[in-house]
């Protein structure tokens, strides 16, 4: 995984842990790599993705089962989904729609360039 400077690489990790979730790759109760598995897989410090872990347990995207690993908690993916809305709602949106209208980009050629994308595919 290729991390940016933008964000510490432990919420990183955890984002794309979540997207693993959202895609589908894991389910509710299904149990995810362990801390180190993750940390050898995204080669990164295994202190980097107990971070990652810890801050997913708070959230409750996942939990563990003593001397067995961490499990997708009961529900992650919807509790996944609304917080990931919410915040582009509140914080991307804005801007993409500040640049549109800098760039005189209407709702029309959103419309048929996600078109053009989901034709591609």
């Amino acid at each position: 995984m290729t991390f940016s400077n933008d964000k510490p690489i432990y919420i990183q990790m955890s984002d794309r842990l979540c997207d693993e979730i959202l895609s589908g790759k894991y389910q509710d109760d299904d149990r995810i790599p362990s801390v180190r598995e993750y940390a050898v897989l995204l080669e990164v410090n295994t202190n980097t993705a107990v971070k990652a872990y810890e801050q997913l347990a708070r959230e409750e995207i996942i939990y563990n089962k003593r001397g067995l690993g961490y499990f997708v908690t009961k529900g992650a993916k919807k509790q996944i989904l609304k917080t990931r809305r919410k915040e582009f709602m509140k914080e991307r949106l804005p801007e993409l729609f500040r640049q549109m209208a800098l760039l005189d980009i209407t709702f029309e050629d959103v419309a048929e360039a996600y078109k053009d994308l989901q034709d591609v595919k």
